[in-house]
């Protein structure tokens, strides 16, 4: 959970790695969890939605956590092993202050 803590049973985040297309629509499951954010990884690219009374919103950034920048997360994504991979983004982490 980030921030306030509203109902512990309910996440704040979600990430879906997408490898087909096709199939169940998952922003309307999560939407039916409360979910306030989903982040769908596809392609080497990461696209944030909010949760808005009328369903997912696409964003330009996260909103549940706004320090991070999601071009920069999704460069390290696809780096193995993912050890490595923690261990580099957060040395840039680290660079940038």
């Amino acid at each position: 959970m980030f921030g306030d803590v509203g109902d512990p049973q309910r996440p704040d985040l979600a990430i879906e790695v997408i490898w087909t297309s096709g199939g169940i629509d998952k922003r309307e499951i999560y939407r039916a969890l409360g979910v306030r954010e989903v982040w769908f990884w596809r392609q080497g690219q990461l696209t944030a939605y909010a949760l808005r009374p009328s369903g997912y919103e696409e964003i330009a950034g996260s909103e549940v956590l706004p320090g991070i920048d999601l071009v920069e997360l999704a460069s390290f994504l696809d780096h193995a092993p993912a050890s490595k991979a923690v261990r580099e983004y957060r040395t840039a982490l680290q660079a940038r202050g």
